[in-house]
């Protein structure tokens, strides 16, 4: 099945880096690249505390987009995630945003996994640190494969401004000031 993904990781609650750090603990071997950390403030509207938000590639040859998913599910749940407030605190969210299986991309209207995540081109908070890891990286939006530097630059400025570097950084990660995109 051999495939390979892009993952986004987030945390604003508890120790916000530790539960970034057991996602690439967890992920040991699979992992091919990880973002430097960003802190962003949150999403949805719902009152909370900032989160940090890193990338991570992966690739397993034994694994394909919905095992992406279980793992992410169960990282979070090691973490103690509870899902009760759409778009509200979290010790940890996993994200599969892209993922490829045999070389070719997956596409996925499932309302468990939609492929290409369907709001990863809205979040500059996903778009900065993947282009860290993969600068030539591409995303399928609306039927239209265009580069991801594009979707950036698409965004509002205050959008891109509002996810700044942090001094953090995951296990095999570049530090922010060395791939920082804005």
């Amino acid at each position: 099945m051999s495939s390979s993904a892009v993952l986004s990781i987030g945390s604003n609650l508890g120790d916000r880096l530790a539960h970034l750090r057991s996602v690439v603990d967890g992920l040991g071997r699979r992992v091919v690249a990880v973002s430097p950390v960003y802190s962003t403030a949150p999403w949805g509207g719902v009152e909370q505390d900032d989160y940090l938000n890193a990338i991570v590639l992966v690739a397993d040859p034994e694994l394909g987009a919905r095992d992406w998913l279980r793992l992410g599910q169960r990282l979070e749940q090691a973490a103690g995630r509870v899902r009760e407030v759409r778009w509200g605190a979290r010790t940890l969210d996993v994200d599969v945003v892209w993922c490829a299986e045999g070389g070719q991309v997956c596409r996925s209207d499932d309302p468990e996994l939609t492929l290409p995540h369907p709001q990863a081109h809205n979040r500059a908070f996903v778009l900065i640190p993947w282009l860290d890891v993969q600068p030539d990286a591409v995303l399928e939006v609306d039927g239209t494969v265009r580069p991801v530097r594009e979707l950036l630059a698409a965004l509002d400025a205050a959008e891109r401004a509002g996810v700044r570097p942090t001094e953090f950084a995951l296990p095999g990660s570049a530090t922010a000031a060395e791939g920082s995109v804005s």
